[in-house]
């Protein structure tokens, strides 16, 4: 695998930094996202775990994502992944939570929501003075099932960090 470990490092140094904690809900990334973060000596630290769920009832069952949500807005969609990042970070005790849900292909998706869509959630609990919240950033990447979901890790990693030193 190609996945970029120095986002990896970067991410676990500013939550070991921090003191913080982390942890995931992946579908569409399989567990890539986990296996990349605890390739980096030391993630115990700040890596408390996570769930794969790929399908929907897994979904319903392991993150507490609503049928309604999943029938209304469908797996891939803003929705679902705020609700899996928040789930998991509540579930976990983690300070932040990060899910990806999306089409790695090849096959998978539909006109309106094409093969390579993805969407990242990052879910925090709050602190101090902050207040808990989610956000989820839409992306869509080109290139095989393989490469899709580097692109989608690498892009989660990245975004994770820049959230949580946004969060400062």
């Amino acid at each position: 695998m190609n996945t970029d470990r120095s986002s990896a490092t970067r991410l676990g140094e500013t939550l070991g930094e921090r003191g913080e904690t982390l942890a995931v809900a992946e579908s569409c990334t399989g567990g890539l996202l986990g296996s990349t973060i605890t390739g980096v000596a030391g993630s115990s630290d700040y890596f408390v775990g996570g769930v794969i769920s790929y399908t929907e009832r897994t979904k319903r069952q392991l993150l507490a994502v609503s049928r309604e949500s999943l029938e209304r807005h469908g797996a891939v969609s803003e929705t679902v992944a705020s609700a899996m990042a928040r789930h998991i970070r509540d579930e976990t005790g983690a300070d932040w939570g990060v899910s990806t849900t999306g089409f790695a292909g090849p096959t998978g998706g539909d006109t309106d929501t094409p093969v390579g869509t993805v969407y990242i959630g990052i879910a925090y609990a709050g602190g101090d003075d902050r207040d808990p919240y989610a956000t989820v950033e839409h992306h869509r990447f080109e290139g095989d099932r393989a490469t899709v979901k580097e692109r989608i890790v690498e892009q989660a990693l990245r975004s994770a960090l820049a959230e949580i030193e946004s969060a400062e």
